[in-house]
């Protein structure tokens, strides 16, 4: 179950991201499609949907499969920016430490995705030393992120070897750096139709919109910022051209780089 949800999603990466993709050429794909439910990253009995669409995983509660939150994540940060400080060379430093749990291979690839958001934005990623906030990236249940920046450590599970992928990666760290999944943009219905009958009623709430700050950027069908999703009936589709691919796992796009960009006024 695991290996068909952190999939990259394409057999070839869409025209338009191909010299960004060759930097991630050891990333390895195939086809996926979006499909339900709502996109829980995990398996087993330890997962515990709630009514309000909230999964419970290790004692970590989780929105939209992916996104932790907590009476203060959800309150300050969900769908709206908590951003990393900016230093005064005009860089984003932060900091994190990589659990000693993981593999040379797993850090390799964990680092690949740190540096597919460095290419092209003033985001730097750095080992922690001192630093009072940083993320503390360890091989827990699932692929998960909190919202933002939160202070203090901060923590990212990425299971290996399931979510250590150079993709996987950078999914979780933009949500760390303050954004949400695509399809949950205010616009959204512009763009995709949600297919709600092929939705279970208790993850309904894995597909809400909200006040989203789009950043006057377009929709981007080829965001790397989509839920992940399990085997079923499809929820997401394009409308007015069916062919139009859906989300991928190569790395961000150009406008998701142009996003980090315009949220923290980088200058690259």
């Amino acid at each position: 179950m695991l290996e068909k949800i952190h999939t990259e999603l394409f057999s070839s990466p869409p025209e338009s991201m191909q010299p960004r993709a060759r930097i991630a050429q050891s990333v390895e794909h195939q086809t996926f499609n979006l499909r339900v439910q709502g996109s829980s990253p995990c398996s087993g009995e330890k997962n515990h949907y709630s009514l309000a669409g909230v999964i419970s995983v290790d004692g970590t509660d989780l929105r939209e499969g992916d996104i932790a939150v907590s009476s203060r994540s959800q309150k300050n940060c969900f769908a709206r920016s908590c951003l990393w400080t900016k230093s005064v060379d005009g860089k984003v430093y932060i900091a994190y430490s990589v659990s000693h749990a993981y593999s040379e291979e797993d850090v390799e690839n964990i680092k690949k995705g740190m540096k597919l958001i460095e290419h092209d934005t003033c985001v730097r990623f750095v080992p922690r030393t001192h630093q009072r906030d940083y993320l503390d990236i360890q091989p827990k249940t699932g692929c998960w992120s909190y919202l933002g920046a939160r202070g203090g450590r901060q923590t990212i599970s990425l299971q290996t070897p399931e979510c250590t992928g150079s993709g996987v990666t950078v999914h979780e760290l933009m949500h760390a750096l303050g954004f949400v999944h695509e399809q949950s943009r205010a616009d959204r219905d512009k763009y995709v139709t949600i297919m709600w009958s092929n939705i279970w009623k208790d993850r309904l709430r894995n597909f809400e919109k909200f006040k989203t700050n789009n950043l006057d950027t377009p929709y981007d069908y080829g965001s790397i910022m989509y839920a992940f999703s399990e085997d079923g009936e499809l929820t997401i589709v394009p409308k007015r051209n069916w062919n139009v691919k859906i989300g991928q796992r190569f790395g961000p796009s150009d406008l998701d780089i142009m996003k980090i960009n315009r949220m923290y006024t980088c200058n690259a």
